[in-house]
């Protein structure tokens, strides 16, 4: 993903905007010492905000995962997403991000002391030239092992070193596996391929998130008369797809090219699948 962050940026804390990355934090923050921290990303571009409010329930959800009691209702946090990024030239491709973290509490953060920040930055959208991925070693924590179905800071050092991995080896990213074995998704992004036709996704088992992109593109799949299939995956099984790519917030559909030291294409049905989103996004 690079440095998203080095752009323009305005942060929204305590009641006030201010430009560039305040300072709120300290040492004995309770998201700082003991990672009581989950946030959420959209993005701005071509004036929406595609399923901007499904982001900011998203980011409570996380938060009362964590123990936490945000006092902002996802209407609230979509309204002030709406002001901050007004505040850009028209037309900026944004990273919107909204953030809940505890400021006092011991092991459990103190309900009472949440906080809340929003933070919106330029952060231009990857073109679909295509990502390389090999297989981690690293694997993604079970429900009963890691807050999971939260989309928590905590959870990020894991995903850190399965990509750190992966550079090291010469690739973008990883195909991260589950406790049992089956692909979860790519690092960082959810993942599908193609088959004959039809779409095929690691079913969503509670040990990656669901995300808000890849639930929109099994929705605009199956209307556009696609067969999409939630289900075990193993990773051998990746080999024999005509086409794979992922879905995120960061880049929503990007196609894979190479797969350890196999060759994909950018797949007709993927860049349709592209297309497909953002025509919606734009409706």
């Amino acid at each position: 993903m690079g440095n998203i962050g080095s752009g323009l940026t305005w942060t929204y804390c305590d009641g006030k905007w201010t430009q560039d990355n305040p300072k709120i934090m300290g040492p004995r923050t309770h998201g700082v010492w003991l990672s009581s921290t989950v946030f959420d990303g959209a993005r701005a571009f071509d004036g929406v905000i595609p399923d901007l409010e499904l982001h900011c329930q998203r980011a409570i959800h996380s938060a009362r995962i964590l123990g936490m009691a945000p006092i902002l209702s996802a209407q609230e946090i979509v309204e002030l997403s709406w002001e901050g990024v007004a505040k850009f030239p028209k037309g900026t491709e944004l990273y919107v991000c909204p953030m809940f973290y505890g400021e006092t509490g011991f092991l459990t953060p103190d309900p009472n002391s949440t906080r809340f920040v929003l933070t919106i930055f330029e952060a231009p959208l990857p073109q679909p030239t295509g990502f390389s991925a090999c297989k981690s070693s690293f694997r993604r924590p079970a429900r009963d092992m890691a807050p999971t179905d939260a989309k928590a800071s905590c959870l990020y050092p894991n995903v850190g070193r399965c990509v750190a991995e992966a550079n090291e080896k010469g690739f973008d990213t990883a195909v991260v596996l589950d406790p049992s074995g089956n692909v979860a998704e790519f690092a960082y992004t959810n993942l599908f391929y193609v088959k004959d036709g039809e779409l095929f996704t690691p079913q969503a088992n509670g040990t990656f998130l669901n995300g808000i992109t890849r639930q929109r593109v099994i929705k605009l799949a199956q209307a556009d008369g696609l067969s999409v299939h939630e289900t075990a995956i193993s990773f051998e099984e990746l080999f024999t797809a005509d086409e794979i790519f992922g879905t995120g917030n960061y880049f929503k559909v990007g196609p894979l090219t190479q797969l350890e030291d196999q060759p994909f294409p950018i797949g007709e049905l993927t860049m349709h699948l592209r297309r497909l989103y953002f025509d919606w996004a734009k409706k």
